[in-house]
């Protein structure tokens, strides 16, 4: 299965948004990816959704989607704490602006997500984390992306209620996922 993406392409991206603030931060690596990777970022304004997902509530904004793929912005201004969620899917976070924290089953002390630094979580793994402030990331997902649907729309479905959200988030999908297939 081939990708489109290179973590390490996608890491020196998030650098020139590293010291902006986010707005400035995501205007910089979606100015970097679109000249890494041309016609396929979507460059568009961005369209944020509100995302409620294993208790954690943030907003995305999609910028690349495809069957195997998902390249986003995560975030939230006011903080936020959850489950990660368990796939088959390796899923990367740059943050460029604030920090997170997580841990994994057995760990006793938190690991700090600083402005510039990966947190990875890879197949079949889950682990806790809290935004204690603010954070802003570039997510990055390889594998089977719509088994990962389930646990991202349950909240919106059977918590809060959210369809609005549920929606858009699928439309959105979809859009990108037949962009992505077209361009090949």
């Amino acid at each position: 299965m081939g990708y489109v993406f290179d973590v390490d392409e996608l890491e020196a991206a998030v650098q020139t948004g590293i010291g902006k603030d986010p707005e400035a931060a995501m205007d910089a690596i979606t100015a970097d990816l679109a000249r890494r990777y041309p016609g396929r970022i979507n460059t568009k304004e961005r369209d944020w959704i509100l995302n409620n997902a294993g208790g954690a509530m943030g907003q995305i904004t999609l910028l690349y989607c495809s069957l195997n793929e998902y390249l986003l912005f995560f975030g939230t201004p006011i903080g936020t704490e959850g489950h990660s969620g368990r796939y088959g899917t390796d899923v990367y976070d740059w943050v460029f602006d604030g920090e997170m924290w997580c841990y994994v089953e057995g760990e006793t002390e938190r690991t700090l997500y600083k402005p510039g630094s990966r947190a990875y979580l890879g197949k079949s793994l889950a682990k806790g984390y809290r935004i204690p402030d603010r954070a802003w990331m570039l997510e990055y997902s390889r594998g089977p992306i719509p088994s990962m649907l389930p646990f991202g729309l349950a909240d919106s479905l059977v918590s809060t209620l959210d369809l609005r959200s549920l929606g858009k988030t699928l439309a959105q999908y979809t859009r990108e996922v037949a962009r992505s297939t077209f361009r090949r």
